[in-house]
């Protein structure tokens, strides 16, 4: 009778060790890091090439002012129709409905990024009032997701998605944490994921650190307000930032509110050539009323505001908030491409700034920071990403404390309400 022995039994199942999982993963998440990164830095250079043909040489040609009310009225109303032919015309229609879309999108086909771009380029540019971020995010996950699944068929889908809008996200601002902030909260709703976060962060980090390095050595990029120092924030630091932080959450929460309604008027009239243009001559009303500042993405604006703090009045800030905020549920709403994150960022800082002017007792740095806070909670509903970036503002430890603390109640009043993002069907998600 035979007996099995060693030699004929199936050798057992030994798993790989997150060692060897994790190392192939290196290299193509550092070659995704640094191509993000370096298409992110070109579609910057390019916009901001044009800008300046756009607002400087071309008005001193013509013998009128940059940044008069008409040149404003006229430039974004020119933008509206520029970026209306290309979502009318160009191939892929620049992408789905920009309201509908966020930080975190599936892959759009490749014949579709170059219309995409163009159009993001030329809302960057023109003075609308939007971030980079979606854009480049959307074309670089498309490129990634195209390259990958033909260079690396095995590999999933799944990891070139996250390894490239890490890398971007990196590259936007400059340091890997904010990815890893975005990703680790996108992980928590993954169901039956497997192995340690920092197993499931470990690539998306290495293409992020990646993005991150490239846009630190080719530029002097950063979030630093250089606002005045609070060595130790007391009790009343900490009151104020609660108090501005939730005010400010609720003023955010005005445009989640209107902007399903804005974007329904605007969807009315069912072209791009009418949406687009239209909505570039209010934005250039809106520009005319509130100033050059409430234009464009809003970080070199917001380093401009901050730089001249207590010289502005209560009523201009409070206009610029107003404005800015206006301009962004119009530009998200008509169709221009561009991310909400910047534009809200600026709107955080004229609101802190608002409340520093009423209330001089309260530190710049605390008014400002809980400001931005407040704002990125109510639109974002991110609350890691929306304490970095209020944090990297006024940098020091001793502040993130007190933004901790005052996440809390303006979280309390956000959650469950509407973002500042829409479903296919027109309707806000919560």
């Amino acid at each position: 009778m035979a007996t099995d022995t060693p030699s004929s039994a199936p050798p057992p199942h030994v798993p790989e060790t997150p060692l060897r999982l994790l190392l192939p993963q290196i290299l193509p998440a550092l070659v995704v890091g640094v191509l993000a990164s370096l298409l992110f830095l070109a579609i910057e250079r390019i916009s901001e090439e044009f800008e300046h043909v756009l607002w400087d040489t071309l008005p001193d040609a013509l013998g009128i002012g940059g940044y008069s009310s008409l040149w404003m009225i006229v430039m974004l109303t020119a933008t509206g129709i520029a970026v209306g032919l290309v979502v009318w015309k160009v191939p892929g229609h620049a992408g789905p409905d920009p309201a509908s879309t966020g930080l975190e999108s599936p892959p759009v086909a490749p014949s579709v990024v170059p219309g995409l771009l163009l159009a993001g380029t030329l809302a960057l540019a023109g003075g609308v009032s939007l971030g980079p971020e979606n854009p480049i995010i959307a074309a670089n996950i498309a490129l990634a997701y195209w390259l990958g699944r033909k260079v690396a068929p095995a590999a999933p889908g799944a990891l070139w998605v996250v390894l490239a809008s890490s890398a971007t996200i990196g590259a936007l601002f400059g340091t890997p944490v904010a990815a890893a902030l975005v990703i680790s909260e996108a992980l928590t709703h993954q169901p039956g994921a497997r192995g340690s976060l920092w197993d499931r962060l470990f690539a998306p980090l290495v293409a992020a650190g990646a993005g991150a390095m490239t846009t630190s050595l080719l530029t002097d990029f950063t979030f630093d307000l250089s606002l005045p120092q609070v060595p130790h924030p007391g009790w009343g630091d900490l009151l104020a930032a609660m108090v501005v932080a939730t005010a400010a959450a609720l003023f955010g929460l005005l445009a989640c509110y209107g902007f399903p309604h804005v974007h329904r008027a605007f969807k009315r009239l069912n072209h791009p050539m009418l949406m687009l243009p239209l909505g570039g001559l209010v934005l250039g009303l809106l520009g005319a009323l509130g100033g050059p500042l409430t234009l464009f993405k809003g970080l070199e604006q917001v380093k401009e505001l901050s730089a001249n703090i207590g010289g502005y009045s209560s009523g201009d800030l409070a206009k610029m908030a107003v404005v800015k905020l206006v301009a962004l549920v119009i530009a998200a709403s008509c169709g221009f491409r561009g991310g909400r994150i910047f534009p809200a960022v600026f709107i955080g800082v004229a609101f802190g700034m608002f409340a520093q002017a009423l209330v001089p007792e309260i530190p710049p740095a605390v008014a400002v920071s809980a400001g931005v806070l407040g704002v990125l909670l109510a639109t974002t509903r991110q609350g890691w990403v929306s304490l970095f970036v209020a944090g990297v503002l006024a940098p020091q430890p001793s502040m993130f404390a007190v933004l901790c603390l005052a996440s809390l109640p303006a979280w309390l009043v956000v959650t469950g309400r509407p973002l500042l993002e829409l479903d296919e069907s027109g309707r806000a998600l919560r």
